[in-house]
Formats: structure tokens, C-alpha cells, sequence
């Protein structure tokens, strides 16, 4: 239960002896004071009524400053009334944007785009992108979107959004992918004091969405085609560079393209008589606890590495040939998913070239080189490591299929190894 007071804020003197009166509020033991944009003096007011003193001679506006304070009183109690009839467990931001007329901040919609804009200034495109790009999907299923409150994405909420998505043919995964924005979102808002955590539609007892996940196929190369894309060259001179690009991810513990594109020779260190490319994820260089990755240059990685220098046009101090214009935040961020798209394009080209029967795609040399790794016996732990994982479950997204090969050989070892009578 909420209560509600006029108070003299004595604490905070103005030059001419005054002091801001606010009105407080005070719910689930915290407290929020919003200004009434009217002052008193100290003997104009009457902390027991909780107005002003009514006497000309005290306080001439007294009659005045009553009238607006009954106002506002009025208000208060019709705010509260119309979250207790719409179910909404308010928050104290909340109630204090209805008060002071900024009732947009206490709508989600509002704050998704606040949350996107803030993004962009700050370098984050692509979380922009990913958060407005949700928000598009969300409007697809609600025409109301612009209109809700925090405290109705609950549950239900959530629920009817899956349905609708599972509806329209959204497969699993895309369904759990713009969930987890939603999530994304709502996490940031009870973060930042937006809204609170009752309605919550996720994490226990809530909506689970990892039960959305689907295995997708494991996109790795055989030995063959990875020896045969190794010692084969390309007669086409764009497929050329991205055959060179696909083995420098390759022996760059499967470096993912848009880390590959801003490299530069700042990135190259040398420790004694070794040189090393040392950097950070572009994807979670922001997060708490992001590390270095360490790669150490070798006579291929060096080669390749010399290659670009003389058959490309590298601008500025770029490694790779991938950034060709000078551009910078989301002209540079568009740029780099245009040259991604012309990537996979020439690799799709290369595979039939080459007559290699997996698809060739920018994410095949980082699964290449995962399981690569499992199949020489390195831990997953040192592997989710070299990959730049946060957890060991990503990793296991990626080997949790074994080569059919491998599940021959090993259950004909141990299914066969006694004779049967026929």
C-alpha cells in the first residue's frame, strides 16, 4: 500500500528563505518526492494539514497555493486510482513521470527507443540494429505496442507473442532470437529502476526459452575438402582473396569476420622473436570481464598475412582487404555486413569451383577448426577458450555432433568386437 504527503523540503534553502514543497510518496518502503513547482517559507506552512497557513498576513498567496495543492491532490489520487483498475503494480518512476506529466517513460515502447538511440551514440550498432529490428517484429503482433506499460509484457504477453511468431512459421530459433531482445530489454529497464521485476515474464517459472532452441546442421569441412581448400587455387581472383580469408579465420583459431575486418597492425605484437595478433571480440569486447585473445603468428598465418599485402588493395593499417572505404560507426557497420554478403557469395562460388560437396560459408572455418580441434582430442574447455566463449554451453553448440565417421569407428570397436553365430 502506497500513502501520499505534502512536505516542506527543509533541507534545501533557496536565497530568498524558501523551500520547494513535494509531494511524497512511499511504497514498499521507498520513498520518491515530486516537486509541486510551488515554495513557503517555514512559517508560511502547516507540516499537521500539509498546507499553508491560512492567514493573508502569514502568507498572502495562502488561498492560491491551497487551491493548486488540492489540485494535485486530486491528481494523485486519480493516478492511483487508474493503475489499481488496469491491474498495474506501478512503480515509484512511474508514478512520479504520471505526476510530473512524463507518462511516456513509463511505457515500454518508449524506452526501447531511448534504449536504441542510446546505442547508437555510444557505438553499439549493432545492438541498435538487433534492438530495432525486435521491436519492428513486436509491432507485427501488437498494434498496441506504442500504448503498453512494462507491467503488461508479462507472461501471458509472452505466450500469445510466441504463438503468433510460431504462427507465422518462425522457426525455433528465430523465435528464441527475438525473445532474448525482449529479454535483452526488459532486463535493462528493471536495471536502470524503469520498471520492476513482479510481472517479469522470464527467468524461473516464467517463459523458457531455451526450449525454443533447434539443433541446426554442424557446418564443418571433411579432411578432404579442407585439404583440397588448402592446396587448390582459385582461377577467379575474388574467389582467390576469399579462399585466403576463409584459412586466415582458419588459422586464426576460426576468427569470426567482423573481428577479421578491424584488424590492424596495432593488433600485431611482438614478444621477443615471436609475433602475435592479439585482440578482443567485437561481439563482447564491451563485456565485464572480456579478454584478450592471443593468436600466434605462424609461417602460414605470416604468409597469407604477406599475401594480402601484395595481391589487394588494403586501406589505412588493415590486415584484410574487407574495409575499402573510410568509414566510421554505422556507415562502417553497414559496410562491413555488405562486404560479409559479397564474402559468402564468392565462397558459395569457390566450393562449386573447387567441386567441395559442404556449403562454404563465413561461419564453415570457425566449426572447420572447432572440430578440427575435438578430432586431435583438445579439451572443450581449452577450445571454448580459443573460440572466445564466455561459457563452455556455447562451444558445445558448436561439437555436439560428432562426424557419422566417428560414431562408425567407435561403435564398431565396441558393438563388434565378439563373434556372433549365424
Amino acid at each position: 500500500m502506497a500513502t501520499f504527503k505534502f512536505i516542506i523540503h527543509t533541507a534545501n534553502k533557496r536565497k530568498n528563505n524558501t523551500y520547494p514543497i513535494s509531494l511524497r510518496i512511499i511504497k514498499n518502503m521507498k520513498t520518491k518526492y515530486c516537486s509541486t513547482g510551488i515554495y513557503a517559507k517555514l512559517e508560511e506552512w502547516d507540516a499537521k494539514a500539509e498546507r499553508f497557513v491560512n492567514n493573508k498576513k502569514v502568507c498572502p498567496m495562502a488561498k492560491e497555493y491551497n487551491a493548486r495543492l488540492n489540485e494535485l491532490l486530486a491528481k494523485t489520487v486519480q493516478i492511483n486510482r487508474e493503475f489499481e483498475l488496469n491491474g498495474i503494480d506501478w512503480t515509484l518512476q512511474q508514478f512520479a513521470d504520471k505526476f510530473l506529466g512524463k507518462e511516456k517513460n513509463g511505457l515500454f515502447f518508449s524506452y526501447a527507443e531511448k534504449l536504441i538511440a542510446v546505442s547508437m551514440e555510444t557505438g553499439h550498432i549493432g545492438n541498435a540494429k538487433v534492438y530495432k529490428s525486435s521491436l519492428h517484429n513486436i509491432e507485427l503482433f501488437d498494434n498496441q505496442l506504442h500504448n503498453r506499460t512494462f507491467q503488461e509484457i508479462n507472461i501471458k504477453y509472452v505466450n500469445s507473442y510466441n504463438a503468433f511468431m510460431e504462427k507465422k512459421g518462425w522457426c525455433g530459433n528465430t523465435r528464441k532470437h527475438n525473445l532474448k531482445t525482449l529479454r535483452a530489454i526488459l532486463n535493462k529497464a528493471i536495471q536502470e529502476k524503469e520498471c520492476n521485476a513482479i510481472n517479469y515474464p522470464f527467468g524461473k517459472g516464467g517463459f523458457c526459452i531455451g526450449a525454443l532452441e533447434e539443433e541446426t546442421d554442424k557446418r564443418y569441412l571433411s579432411d578432404e575438402s579442407l585439404k583440397k581448400l588448402m592446396s587448390t587455387k582459385s582461377v577467379n581472383k575474388s574467389r582467390e582473396v576469399a579462399r585466403h580469408i576463409f584459412l586466415f579465420s582458419y588459422f586464426c583459431y576460426g576468427m569470426s569476420y567482423i573481428d577479421m575486418a578491424n584488424l590492424t597492425s596495432n593488433n600485431i605484437h611482438i614478444e621477443g622473436d615471436k609475433k602475435y595478433i592479439l585482440y578482443k571480440r567485437q561481439k563482447t569486447k564491451h563485456a565485464k570481464g572480456s579478454k584478450f585473445i592471443r593468436i600466434p603468428i605462424t609461417e602460414e598465418l605470416d604468409a597469407i598475412i604477406q599475401w594480402f599485402k601484395v595481391n589487394s588493395n588494403l586501406i589505412n593499417d588493415y590486415l584484410l582487404p574487407i574495409v575499402t572505404i573510410n568509414y566510421n560507426g554505422e556507415k562502417l557497420y553497414d559496410h562491413e555486413r555488405r562486404r560479409l554478403a559479397k564474402y559468402n557469395y564468392h565462397l558459395k562460388n569457390l566450393g562449386i569451383e573447387l567441386d567441395i560437396p559442404e556449403k562454404l560459408t563465413s561461419y564453415v572455418s570457425r566449426h572447420s577448426m572447432a572440430m578440427s580441434l575435438q578430432e586431435d582430442g583438445t579439451p572443450r574447455e581449452i577450445i571454448s577458450q580459443i573460440m572466445g566463449h564466455k561459457d563452455l554451453k556455447t562451444t558445445n553448440t558448436y561439437l555436439d555432433s560428432f562426424k557419422d565417421s566417428k560414431i562408425e569407428e567407435v561403435t564398431n570397436k565396441s558393438l563388434y568386437k565378439n563373434k556372433i553365430a549365424i
